[in-house]
């Protein structure tokens, strides 16, 4: 009875070992994810394509979907517009490089979630260019572990007027 009870309480043990060393784990894990968050923010800023460019993944894209309101005036311009627009990773870092006005991505209400070797993350965004906001929505990114760090697989995002965030679709 007693080595039954010992043996229990080693396996107890075990688990409970088990379950905060991956604990722990997802919080490095998290901290890590909210790093790249931070450097894409500082190259952002920077001007720094380079450093941005290399948190994504070889061609990865960013897709853009317009609300009611920026799709009816994108269609306003050209009738054949699309709602959903997907683009090159490295398209946004060039235009990050080569623009001259101040750029400031703000992130909110910031969830990640991650097994270890893949991590959405989901927040709110407001991109400011020259201190004014001009785009607002929800954002995902994906992200992936590789082995050595994480990198961004894709990025998702709606496109409000800034102050129309909370427009239903």
């Amino acid at each position: 009875m007693i080595s039954v009870l010992r043996t229990a309480l080693v396996a107890l043990g075990l688990v409970v070992s088990i379950q905060a060393t991956a604990a722990q784990q997802q919080d490095n894990d998290t901290r890590e994810i909210e790093r790249v968050m931070q450097v894409f923010h500082e190259a952002v800023a920077g001007h720094d394509g380079a450093t941005l460019e290399s948190l994504f993944l070889p061609g990865a894209h960013l897709v853009n979907v317009l609300d009611d309101e920026r799709f009816a005036a994108a269609k306003a311009k050209v009738a054949d517009a699309e709602r959903v627009k997907i683009g090159a990773a490295h398209d946004f870092a060039q235009f990050v490089s080569t623009s001259k006005a101040s750029l400031n991505p703000v992130h909110s209400n910031v969830r990640v979630t991650t097994d270890g070797w893949v991590a959405p993350v989901y927040f709110d965004f407001v991109f400011n260019i020259d201190g004014m906001p001009q785009n607002a929505g929800s954002e995902t990114w994906q992200l992936v572990h590789g082995g050595k760090d994480w990198k961004i697989a894709s990025i998702s995002y709606s496109s409000h007027l800034p102050g129309h965030e909370d427009a239903p679709r």
